[in-house]
């Protein structure tokens, strides 16, 4: 959090900047991160243990790449639309309920703020002060929840999602391209565990949280996919 204050006349305004302006674009770059390191260098492990060429492997890291890639960028924004339409939807009939019912929908949002511990007339008086500001933007914001901060952005999320998950997926690739093939069953997957160990840290200092847990919980999983998909790709190319 970041936090300054500023002198306006004679008063002193506290502004702050909070972490969670940045909820939007840092989930669905840690996601596609994430997601381009581990399943990148799992199939690259998996194809490894085979025992296929470095450029059957390489062809294969570089194909799951550009899928990748697009695919979380589509899946973002698809799912982010969807989130992003249920918010319109949501805002049109509050927009309608204030223009036919405005007297039951001040009723309504000064319950919420008795709710929150304001006494009936200090509620009442809020609730009649912010309406008649912005009816909309005080139901969309204390009703609904929805604020410009952390609104539904499509195209933020899938360009988010898709650069880094390339950016993720690029240093496994990048481990194929300079190592030997058969240490690549042990460069990988210490070059994709260093990568997330940089990932929890990053998003755990973009997010202003502690490192360890983040740090802790994207190697344990990454570790884990990576080994069962070196395990299912030793299996196969012992059988085939």
């Amino acid at each position: 959090m970041l936090w300054f204050a500023r002198k306006q006349g004679s008063r002193m305004i506290h502004s702050e900047r909070h972490s969670i302006n940045r909820i939007g674009w840092l989930r669905a770059a840690v996601l596609g991160a994430n997601d381009g390191i581990v399943s990148t260098a799992s199939l690259i492990i998996g194809v490894a243990a085979a025992g296929t060429a470095r450029e059957n492997i390489l062809l294969s890291g570089i194909a799951a790449l550009v899928a990748g890639a697009m695919s979380m960028a589509a899946g973002e924004y698809v799912s982010v639309s969807s989130q992003s339409d249920t918010e319109r939807a949501d805002l049109k009939k509050e927009r309608r309920e204030l223009a036919d019912e405005p007297e039951l929908e001040l009723q309504e949002l000064t319950a919420i703020y008795m709710g929150r511990g304001l006494s009936s007339d200090l509620a009442r008086q809020v609730a009649e002060q912010l309406t008649a500001q912005d009816a909309l933007a005080a139901h969309a914001r204390d009703e609904l929840g929805i604020s410009p901060e952390l609104a539904a952005r499509p195209l933020q999320a899938a360009a988010a999602s898709a650069l880094t998950f390339s950016a993720g997926a690029a240093a496994p690739l990048l481990a194929v391209a300079a190592v030997p093939v058969d240490l690549l069953l042990y460069v990988v997957p210490v070059v994709a565990l260093l990568g997330l160990i940089l990932l929890g840290y990053l998003g755990a200092w973009a997010g202003g949280a502690k490192a360890t847990r983040p740090v802790l919980r994207v190697a344990f999983w990454g570790v884990l996919a990576m080994a069962i998909t070196a395990g299912i790709g030793r299996l196969v190319g012992t059988v085939v």
